[in-house]
């Protein structure tokens, strides 16, 4: 089974290139129109990719310190769907999928850092 860190960095850079590359598509599902220009997409979409790059490539408590900063942006992004959901700004259907992404990332995070810490654990038990 594939480290959860890792496969949230990769979860994090495909959604990254999803909003560079196709900005419109993204915008929709995210908001319920395209914008124009989708530049905010897009600037989303560089933040994931280079969050999902850094993390899947750091090591050691570096790696921690990035899975952690991932999981504080995920939880505010849920906080903030959450909000426009509750103000009428963002329709339920629209607002629903993206705090359960982020709530998902969020644990997928915590999963990580818990099964990291686990493993070291485990490594100080054996000597």
């Amino acid at each position: 089974m594939m480290n959860p860190v890792t496969l949230l960095s990769l979860g994090l850079i495909a959604v990254g290139v999803a909003s560079i590359s196709k900005p419109d598509l993204v915008s929709k599902q995210m908001m319920g129109s395209a914008q124009e220009p989708p530049v905010l997409t897009q600037w989303f979409g560089n933040r994931e990719i280079a969050l999902g790059v850094v993390t899947l490539l750091a090591r050691g408590s570096g790696r921690g310190t990035l899975v952690l900063a991932g999981v504080a942006v995920d939880a505010a992004d849920a906080g903030t769907a959450y909000a426009a959901m509750q103000s009428g700004t963002l329709p339920k259907k629209r607002a629903a999928p993206a705090i359960a992404v982020a709530v998902g990332a969020v644990l997928s995070g915590l999963i990580g850092l818990r099964s990291k810490k686990n493993k070291k654990t485990k490594s100080v038990e054996a000597v």
